[in-house]
């Protein structure tokens, strides 16, 4: 399995382990969901059709994940509400700071019961 691709299953697993998080499929591409909303777009399967990357939601770590090489804001518009696509190949980040970036966009996706799970005690 190539690198961008253990990278976008890493991500993929962290942000449906988050609380109430699940996948849809829109337009062929994955994407995941808290209430409705989507907090992480992680493109299509086959690398033929397009370039591996991701699309998250960012407030705190929007300036660090714009100055990597090769992401932008990204398209539709969703740029200009803090959204921002990263490339899997290249340069990007390991896996960690990408699962980071995935519970900073749930954080502010997700309605704050939701969120607030994360930093709660286990049970």
């Amino acid at each position: 399995m190539s690198e961008w691709r253990s990278r976008r299953d890493q991500v993929r697993e962290f942000a449906l382990g988050l609380p109430e998080a699940y996948e849809e499929f829109p337009w062929g591409e994955s994407v995941i969901k808290v209430n409705k909303k989507v907090f992480v777009f992680l493109g299509m399967e086959d690398d033929a059709k397009w370039t591996p990357r991701f699309s998250v939601k960012l407030r705190e770590s929007h300036g660090h994940a714009l100055s990597l090489p090769g992401a932008e804001p990204t398209s539709h518009g969703l740029g200009r509400a803090g959204w921002v696509s990263v490339p899997f190949k290249g340069e990007a980040p390991d896996a960690e700071v990408l699962c980071d970036w995935v519970e900073e966009s749930y954080r502010i996706v997700a309605p704050r019961r939701l969120a607030a799970l994360i930093d709660a005690p286990p049970s």
